[in-house]
């Protein structure tokens, strides 16, 4: 892993980058499989994860090019710089709509899975979550349902906020 030698500036950038993209990518995977677990039971997954997924997805793609673009040595730096701070303020909202419930919220309060897992509990609490008007899951009544859905969602959370 070559690339341009900007000292110490430079081995940081690199760095912050690969672990970005691994934060990035594990907050993907838990989003993704939320909204498959809700589509799969034919509701529509709310506009909380479906947010975080789409902003997290255009993050990971900006990082890996970003990154490619150091190695080349053919990084604009200011256009860089605008372009983290906006995402940086898109994560911050990220934080913010995910965390909104969650920041009170106990999750070893709410009790320990039984034996037939976290995809059974996820889906009875799918069903006893649902408003009735319009079928559209309660974002705010969901994440407290479950101990694995509310410690996921706190990863999410708690990765996002590491992000900034």
């Amino acid at each position: 892993m070559a690339g341009p030698d900007y000292g110490a500036l430079g081995a940081t950038l690199k760095s912050v980058r690969i672990l970005q993209s691994l934060s990035l990518i594990a907050i993907i995977g838990m989003t993704a499989n939320f909204i498959s677990m809700i589509v799969s039971d034919s509701q529509t997954p709310p506009s909380v994860l479906v947010g975080t997924l789409s902003v997290t997805c255009i993050a990971v793609i900006y990082c890996v090019i970003t990154f490619i673009l150091f190695l080349d040595n053919i990084l604009p730096f200011l256009i860089t710089t605008i372009i983290d701070s906006l995402l940086l303020i898109a994560l911050v909202v990220v934080a913010v709509t995910v965390g909104e419930p969650l920041s009170y919220l106990n999750c070893q309060a709410i009790g320990s899975t039984d034996d037939m897992g976290s995809a059974y509990d996820f889906t009875v609490s799918l069903g006893d979550s649902i408003d009735q008007n319009g079928g559209q899951i309660n974002y705010s009544t969901w994440v407290s349902m479950t101990k694995p859905t509310c410690l996921e969602t706190k990863a999410i959370w708690g990765l996002s906020i590491a992000l900034w």
